[in-house]
């Protein structure tokens, strides 16, 4: 992912980790040359030998580069497609600087929007503020309605911080009943107290989501949509977790074996190993100076993303480590029960959540490999919920294998299958 204006942006969001990272460039301007978009442009599409490539955009906040930029690296990428390829352009923003402009060119190109934002107003405007200390909802809800008028795709990207975090049914409703949104991302602010914003340190900051209260607060949604909301609402979170269930691994780079795909290219042609780990000890090197392919393919980069499989004893015996594989390395800094470095500081809210949707996922899995689609599982769990408000947990099952009721499908509690997952 591209950022063309390094860590600056127009906000003052209070959880920012990246903000801070405007100190590894003292005194520079934080806007990437044309030279260098062309640069990034035609050694992302070199590299490729599929039939699509993402050009992805991020920040700081990089509307700030201006329409005109954006206008000129369309034109790059013509230059460069073979014949075959298509482009899919990403931009992630905080939408305050969109206009009509910007949505009828969003459009004409068929960009993919992220847009920032934390839920209804008064939980959003808790920590995502301007550089004058003002509220912005007003601003990211025109944002939304001008996307909407000029059908730009887009997804809500909303952060599970302290302050929304006890609110998940109120903030998931406000996407889903007043925003419209469909395609929404919960990623959970784990805030680490360093003075250089490093991955560094054992504490987190008062705005950081709890582990129990990220696991209630996606069990609180995951419950509702999975009764009412499936085929119609998409929650990158369970899409992900449903691809565990179903191939053994998620489809998240969180929760795979290993990592090391989302490398980040600073506005200076900088590439680190990772968006999070914007740090000296992981810079790669510059496109400048040597072919992004082979930065991205050194064995530096190599040994950061299977670092990712080193677990603690505790993860390896875990039922559902299969779904996370510990979490993001950038959580990873809790001790386990045994006093092992390396547990994931989430690591009681993920298995919560894991543990709680074994059951609707292994029926989702099932529908899926049969060849039917997702939303069946809306009426399977409301015919097992019938028949449970009608039968002890002690009767025999209905299902007529004789065993009682609490120990048949009904129940969510299972052991392994021989993949290895809940079964």
């Amino acid at each position: 992912m591209a950022k063309p204006t390094g860590a600056r942006c127009n906000l003052n969001c209070a959880y920012c980790f990246f903000l801070k990272k405007e100190t590894l460039y003292p005194g520079d301007h934080f806007r990437m040359s044309d030279d260098l978009m062309e640069r990034y442009i035609r050694q992302t599409i070199e590299a490729h030998s599929t039939p699509e490539v993402v050009i992805a955009w991020q920040g700081g906040e990089p509307t700030l580069m201006g329409l005109d930029f954006f206008r000129r690296s369309i034109e790059v990428e013509k230059k460069y497609l073979r014949p075959g390829m298509e482009i899919q352009n990403t931009l992630q923003t905080n939408g305050t600087l969109l206009d009509d402009e910007w949505c009828e060119f969003l459009q004409e190109n068929k960009f993919l929007v992220g847009l920032s934002m934390d839920g209804p107003r008064e939980l959003h405007d808790r920590y995502r503020v301007d550089k004058a200390g003002r509220p912005t909802f007003g601003r990211v809800l025109n944002a939304v309605r001008l996307l909407q008028k000029h059908k730009v795709d887009f997804n809500i990207l909303c952060t599970v911080n302290a302050a929304n975090g006890d609110h998940p049914r109120e903030v998931y409703r406000f996407f889903r009943d007043e925003l419209g949104a469909e395609y929404l991302q919960f990623i959970p602010v784990v805030e680490r107290v360093s003075e250089r914003g490093f991955q560094e340190g054992h504490e987190v900051t008062d705005r950081s989501v709890r582990p129990e209260q990220y696991g209630r607060f996606l069990i609180d949604i995951f419950d509702e949509w999975v009764r009412r909301d499936v085929g119609r609402m998409f929650v990158q979170q369970f899409d992900g977790t449903l691809m565990a269930w179903l191939r053994g691994h998620s489809s998240l780079c969180i929760f795979q074996r290993t990592c090391g795909e989302g490398v980040a290219l600073e506005h200076n042609g900088d590439i680190y190993s990772c968006d999070h780990f914007v740090e000296p000890e992981y810079l790669l090197g510059n496109i400048c100076d040597k072919p992004m392919i082979e930065l991205v393919g050194s064995e530096t980069q190599r040994r950061f993303g299977q670092h990712k499989a080193d677990l603690t004893r505790q993860c390896r015996e875990c039922l559902v480590c299969f779904a996370c594989n510990g979490d993001c390395p950038k959580h990873r800094f809790t001790k386990s029960a045994d006093g092992d470095e390396g547990l994931s500081y989430l690591c009681p809210g993920l298995k919560m959540f894991f543990e709680h949707v074994n059951h609707p996922m292994q029926i989702m899995a099932s529908l899926l490999r049969q060849g039917r689609l997702t939303e069946g599982v809306m009426q399977v769990l409301s015919q097992e919920e019938a028949v449970t408000s009608k039968v002890g947990r002690n009767d025999p099952c209905p299902c007529g294998s004789g065993r009682k009721y609490k120990r048949c499908h009904g129940s969510p509690k299972y052991g392994l299958n021989p993949v290895g997952k809940l079964g």
